[in-house]
């Protein structure tokens, strides 16, 4: 088995900023890529951010690029989500996963409720 957990979340007005950490835990995810997604009430869970094992391939949605930033620990177990310039389109449920293939994606955490303000 293995969990992930996520934290950082909160309420923040528009133009702030968050971080969060997404930590492994239960077993090592070694060589495996990760993930953010994000979803908002009503809508369907979207992708956010991957990076790679070894953080040198990162991928953005469109929605976020140059405003968000993704990361791994030096440990490898976790991974982290740095928010700026935070708009109330970015409300929503984040959730860390594992990229087990290319499209697909396990060991959801339970997610952190992220609320931007105008």
């Amino acid at each position: 088995q293995g969990q992930l957990v996520e934290s950082g979340g909160g309420l923040v007005q528009a133009g702030g900023s968050l971080r969060l950490s997404c930590v492994a835990s239960g077993r090592t995810f070694s060589g495996y890529a990760m993930a953010w997604f994000r979803q908002a009430p009503g809508k369907e869970r979207e992708f956010v951010a991957r990076i790679s094992w070894s953080g040198a391939t990162i991928y953005y949605a469109d929605s976020v690029k140059g405003r968000f930033t993704i990361s791994r620990g030096n440990a490898k177990n976790t991974v982290y989500l740095q928010m700026n310039s935070l708009k109330p389109e970015d409300t929503a449920v984040y959730s860390c996963a594992v990229a087990v293939g290319w499209t697909t994606y396990d060991y959801w955490g339970q997610g952190t409720q992220v609320t931007v303000s105008s």
